[in-house]
């Protein structure tokens, strides 16, 4: 509906776009604010990744297997404790995993990360606010998806 609005001079005149003026305003007022909170917001935690992907490896050269089977995503723990009849901390320090020890890049997507470390490939997923390591110890096929020595069902 058209709103009255005075004018300067004496009498009233039609103001038809002034509602729709408003419309944008008030649109433009909330979505504004939405879009930049959107695209300022961080994605996923890459650096948290990347620590937990180093600390495993440490733990590895370290010999400590408590520490590196911590690191690990429950279904991991579960396969490597199924197919080696040993207990994770045993069992992982006897997997032959490669000697990582510099992360080269990491990527996240949602709740899924990938670090490419100087020697591995590990990928880990999100528990609740932590990641943990789902597999290690992975190469590229090409086109096909990576052989990893140790990974989770």
């Amino acid at each position: 509906m058209a709103k009255l609005r005075p004018t300067r001079g004496r009498g009233a005149r039609v103001d038809a776009g002034w509602p729709r003026r408003r419309r944008r305003f008030t649109l433009l007022a909330v979505v504004l604010p939405l879009t930049l909170v959107t695209a300022c917001s961080a994605g996923p935690d890459t650096t948290a990744a990347a620590g937990v992907a180093a600390a495993f490896h440490r733990a590895i050269q370290d010999g400590d297997g408590t520490a590196a089977c911590a690191l690990l995503a429950p279904a991991t723990v579960e396969d490597l404790e199924d197919t080696s009849g040993q207990s994770c901390p045993e069992a992982i320090l006897g997997q032959h995993l490669p000697d990582a020890q510099q992360v080269q890049d990491t990527a996240a997507f949602g709740r899924a990360a990938q670090v490419l470390m100087d020697a591995d490939a590990v990928f880990l997923s999100r528990f609740g606010d932590l990641w943990l390591i789902t597999a290690a110890g992975c190469t590229p096929r090409g086109d096909r998806p990576y052989d990893c020595t140790l990974k989770g069902g």
